[in-house]
């Protein structure tokens, strides 16, 4: 009521169905649709037209199921090519934000695509993926999984114990300790 008193069209509330309607996404044109209207005509009972009413039913549910099929696969048709284009502008138009390769890396990935005889940003976007994926995950309560790209080209995985049991240190650099220690004295 108050969008009435507000005097808005409906037909231009996304939500409404005269809105839906008007822009083409109900199935308004259907025939199958009529059979749905209730009539108020009284009919004196008979058993065959109650089963021929039953089937006829069931038919008119079939024919349309299949109809509203064909009807969002036609609404829906292209919608997967709008919404790569539509991404491949925005990444175009935020290229500024990607993040770049160092001309080290460069030379490395074209050597490297030069050996395995692949393209250069098929390889680039390759690189990308491992080094995406190479964020720390938790393997156990102590332990830290990590990726590491090695500079013959190759990935290794590196676990690395983050702390001991009760949230006490556990320190594997006891090298660096003693170094430590010797350069207070």
């Amino acid at each position: 009521m108050t969008n009435f008193k507000m005097k808005r069209n409906p037909r231009k509330l996304k939500w409404t169905k005269a809105y839906r309607k008007n822009a083409g996404k109900e199935m308004v044109v259907d025939s199958t649709l009529q059979f749905a209207a209730r009539r108020n005509v009284p009919v004196r009972y008979d058993r065959e037209l109650f089963a021929k009413t039953l089937k006829a039913m069931e038919r008119i549910s079939e024919i349309r199921s299949r109809r509203e099929r064909i009807f969002y696969k036609k609404r829906m048709a292209g919608k997967r090519a709008r919404a790569v284009a539509a991404a491949r502008k925005l990444v175009a138009e935020n290229e500024h934000l990607l993040p770049r390769l160092r001309g080290s890396e460069k030379r490395r990935l074209a050597e490297l695509a030069a050996e395995r005889g692949v393209d250069v940003e098929e390889l680039e976007a390759e690189e990308l993926a491992v080094l995406r994926g190479s964020k720390k995950t938790k393997a156990f309560g102590g332990e830290v999984r990590r990726l590491r790209v090695r500079t013959d080209g190759g990935v290794e995985e590196i676990t690395e114990s983050v702390g001991g049991l009760m949230g006490e240190d556990v320190d594997d650099d006891d090298e660096d300790d003693e170094d430590d220690e010797m350069d207070t004295d």
